[in-house]
C-alpha cells in the first residue's frame, strides 16, 4: 500500500492517517498486553533466515516504519547479509525502529521469553481482530504480508 493519492499527493489522507493512529495504539496495547514477559534482547529473534519465523505486516505497520525512517531522515536500509532482520543496527543486536516495530515483533514466539504460564492469546487475538479492521477499512483488498517481502518491494523502488 502507497500514501498518495490519486493526484500525486505525498500527503495521507485523514482516513489513512486515522489507520495509522489506529496502528500505532494497537501496537502500543500490545506492547502493554505483553508487559509482564520479558525478552532477553538477544535479537535472536530477529535473524530472520535462521528462524523462518519473519513477522508478517499489515500496510499500516509498514507504513509506520517507513515513517521512523523519514523522522529519522534515514534511508531504508539495505537488506543484511546475514538474513537478519534489516532494521536490527549494523552489530546485529538492536532494533533501530523499536518504537515502530511491528504487532509480530512485540508478541513473544522466542524460547528464551520469561512471563506468566498463560499467554494472553484472547487479548493478542482480539488486537489482531483490531489491526486487520484498522487495515481492511483502509483499503478493502489489504492483507499482511512478511517483513522480508515489503522490504524487499521498497528497495526495488
Amino acid at each position: 500500500m502507497t500514501f498518495d493519492s490519486d493526484e500525486g499527493d505525498v500527503l495521507p489522507t485523514i482516513t489513512q492517517k486515522r489507520a495509522l493512529t489506529k496502528t500505532h495504539k494497537i501496537l502500543v496495547k500490545a506492547s502493554a498486553t505483553f508487559a509482564t514477559w520479558s525478552c532477553p534482547s538477544t535479537a535472536e529473534c530477529c535473524q530472520l533466515k535462521t528462524t523462518q519465523r519473519p513477522p508478517w505486516l499489515w500496510p499500516t505497520e509498514w507504513a509506520l516504519l517507513l515513517e521512523v525512517l523519514r523522522r529519522q531522515q534515514r534511508p531504508l536500509p539495505p537488506a543484511r547479509e546475514d538474513g537478519g532482520c534489516p532494521f536490527l543496527d549494523e552489530a546485529g543486536t538492536r532494533c533501530t525502529v523499536y518504537e515502530a516495530r511491528p504487532f509480530g515483533c512485540r508478541t513473544y514466539f522466542c524460547h528464551r521469553v520469561k512471563g506468566p504460564a498463560r499467554q494472553p492469546t484472547l487479548e493478542t487475538d482480539a488486537l489482531l481482530s483490531q489491526l486487520a479492521a484498522a487495515n481492511l477499512a483502509l483499503q478493502s483488498d489489504s492483507a499482511p504480508l512478511p517483513l522480508p517481502q515489503w522490504h524487499a518491494a521498497a528497495a526495488a523502488d
